[in-house]
């Protein structure tokens, strides 16, 4: 297939690329920077300059292509809001090129907000809709292209794609307890988050592209839900600090933006996703690669 890919150069489709050239695949790859273009040439990627917000590249780069595998996103906490009105606005000029071509347009989506009474499941649908929800609602909006003759996959990411060279969520956590000496985490400790190794999630997207129906979910997902406080525990034993509760009031001048979403459950499980793709998860534990591969030394005093 002659594949587009946004984030080609990015934490996870960095990962995802070996497998689809190893595939026989032709991809190519938006770049925002010469580094990220580089990055992809040596990579066997074709780059297409060009940013999220570049509309008229977007639909170049998918005009002609089998397949679009859109991974790209602006992580901008700060002003969440507009980092969902780019990203519908991207979907919608990849459905615009895409209609009527019968291709096949994988997208990233999360798992945070889809249920709080227990893991989520692929059965269960975005409560997100509309321009103003998080990430612009664009899980309903990219399946309901299905009706306009494409063939859409929602990829689903644990909130921790965690591996070597991690700079997410768990780096965060890291580097805050680095910052502040201790290692912590909120209340009780009791909430979970689901987690995947980087590789096991690059593996499943080009799994998705050749088995996944159109406006199929799948679940980048291996571990269920690990809990908050073991999380900080790992680190402050790889750190050498004290592991404490923080109030939950306090989350956030602790944690920083990082302390809206670390108090949360967000949980979920891929029973479903590897009996449709037979996907078996290989990589380490979230814990355990905490443990070996997030510090560089496991004393905290020269990094204050």
């Amino acid at each position: 297939m002659r594949i587009f890919m946004t984030g080609a150069s990015g934490w996870i489709g960095s990962a995802v690329v070996p497998h689809l050239l190893e595939a026989g695949h032709e991809v190519t790859g938006l770049a925002r920077s010469d580094a990220s273009a580089s990055a992809l040439k040596a990579a066997g990627v074709a780059p297409l300059r060009g940013g999220l917000d570049d509309l008229d590249v977007l639909r170049a780069g998918a005009a002609g292509s089998d397949a679009v595998i859109h991974l790209g996103f602006k992580h901008d906490f700060n002003d969440f809001a507009a980092s969902g009105r780019t990203e519908r606005a991207a979907l919608e000029a990849f459905g615009d090129v895409l209609e009527g071509t019968g291709a096949r347009f994988l997208f990233a989506s999360g798992i945070a907000g889809l249920r709080t009474d227990g893991p989520a499941t692929e059965r269960d649908q975005s409560p997100f809709s509309g321009p103003d929800a998080p990430r612009g609602g664009s899980e309903r909006l990219a399946l309901s292209f299905v009706e306009r003759g494409i063939e859409p996959v929602s990829l689903r990411f644990a909130p921790t794609v965690h591996g070597t060279g991690d700079h997410g969520f768990s780096a965060v956590l890291v580097q805050v307890a680095r910052e502040r000496g201790v290692a912590a985490y909120i209340g009780d400790g009791e909430h979970r988050w689901a987690a995947v190794h980087r590789d096991d999630a690059g593996r499943l997207v080009s799994l998705a592209l050749e088995k996944a129906p159109a406006g199929g979910i799948v679940h980048a997902v291996a571990e269920e839900g690990v809990p908050t406080k073991e999380m900080a525990q790992a680190i402050g034993d790889a750190l050498n600090v004290p592991v404490v509760s923080v109030a939950a009031e306090e989350a956030t001048a602790h944690f920083g933006w990082l302390g809206a979403f670390f108090g949360t459950n967000v949980t979920a499980s891929s029973d479903l996703t590897r009996e449709l793709l037979g996907w078996q998860p290989t990589g380490v534990g979230l814990l355990e690669d905490i443990a070996e591969n997030y510090v560089g030394s496991r004393d905290v005093t020269a990094a204050r």
